[in-house]
């Protein structure tokens, strides 16, 4: 528990006080953000402020789980080693990008397909580790079962094999890992709307492995007695500790980047923080719990695809003014804080209802 509490509390000390030196440098370094001609024009006047600013975020959420762990005396463990790899690896795949927009003061950075080539690569060394290493309980820190709440015998892609289930398990893995990654990157259009959206989505982590901590089939309380409410999920409470430390990380964050934004957290922040949600949602065997807990990362994903699906079939016409669905309302005429702030709201709602049902399915056993 003190690491956990630490762990947020050092990320946000960390960006909180350090994000403003980061501003400067990233300044001197002209990593400023360039904006499309053909987005909302009120967003021009957001040209030069400067982005990649998940390195910060990402690097205060590292610090924050150390810390907490040196504070709280406690070993650090290979579930959240993985967490950050992936946020990490994630978030290296779109500085790369950031970095090409910068340079070459354009819209495009990596191409699209480069992009998820570079997505799939990492979350291919995931699935590898994910699935080996067995702790002194025999748990690996994933399943080869698809996991609602928790794991779905009846879903094993174990009955593939060994070498077949664990090909099947790295194609799930890599379908939520680029699905969420992409999702919080489609989310990133307005200042502070990925940033507040994540908090939400990732604060329900907090509660989910402290909860199965609590709850664990592993806990000398729980040994022989109450097997069926328990939960086997690998070292639980230190997913907890990481996600508590992104958290408190991107507080401190929004602090700046609320609008008028004074930095922006590019492609290296959103698709690391989607790495970060994925990799949770798999390690805490909630996986198809992650549509309702990042909610709004799908609705505003799906705008795009419907938007793009319905303009092909027309030849022409569009369902939105523009999409992700967020521009839409700000070509309506709403308020960028406005747009923002209720879409703040339906995300919190999302994630109510994702702990809700994780909740209730515990009592209802």
């Amino acid at each position: 528990m003190i690491a956990l509490l630490v762990a947020g509390g050092t990320g946000l000390v960390f960006t909180l006080f350090l994000t403003p030196l980061f501003i400067k440098l990233f300044n001197r370094l002209k990593w400023g953000q360039f904006i499309r001609d053909d987005g909302p024009q009120t967003h021009h006047t957001k040209r030069g402020t400067p982005t990649m600013g998940g390195i910060i975020f990402i690097l205060g959420s590292i610090v924050g789980y150390v810390v907490g762990h040196i504070v709280g005396r406690v070993d650090m463990t290979l579930v959240g080693m993985l967490v950050i790899f992936l946020m990490v690896g994630l978030g290296a795949v779109g500085f790369v990008d950031d970095f090409l927009k910068t340079r070459n003061q354009r819209s495009l950075g990596l191409g699209g397909w480069s992009k998820v080539l570079g997505q799939v690569i990492v979350a291919g060394i995931f699935a590898a580790i994910a699935l080996n290493f067995p702790d002194e309980n025999n748990l690996t820190p994933a399943s080869t079962m698809i996991s609602a709440v928790r794991d779905i015998p009846w879903l094993d892609f174990a009955t593939f094999g060994v070498i077949g289930g664990g090909i099947a398990f790295a194609l799930w893995s890599t379908l939520i890992i680029v699905s969420a990654s992409n999702g919080v990157n489609v989310a990133d259009g307005l200042d502070g709307l990925a940033t507040g959206a994540s908090i939400f989505a990732l604060s329900a982590y907090i509660f989910i492995g402290f909860w199965q901590n609590n709850q664990a089939c592993y806990s000398t309380s729980l040994l022989d007695e109450n097997l069926a409410y328990c939960y086997n999920v690998r070292d639980p409470l230190d997913l907890a500790v990481i996600a508590a430390a992104i958290v408190g990380s991107l507080v401190g964050f929004l602090w700046y980047n609320t609008s008028p934004a004074q930095i922006f957290m590019g492609d290296t922040g959103s698709l690391g923080l989607g790495g970060a949600l994925a990799a949770l949602a798999i390690l805490t065997r909630t996986e198809l719990l992650l549509v309702l807990i990042g909610g709004l990362f799908l609705v505003v994903t799906g705008s795009v695809i419907l938007q793009r699906a319905y303009f092909k079939v027309t030849k022409g016409k569009r369902i939105f003014l523009m999409s992700p669905l967020h521009h839409h309302f700000e070509l309506k005429g709403w308020a960028e804080i406005t747009v923002v702030v209720r879409f703040w709201i339906i995300a919190s709602l999302f994630v109510a209802s994702g702990v809700g049902i994780f909740y209730l399915e515990w009592v209802t056993r």
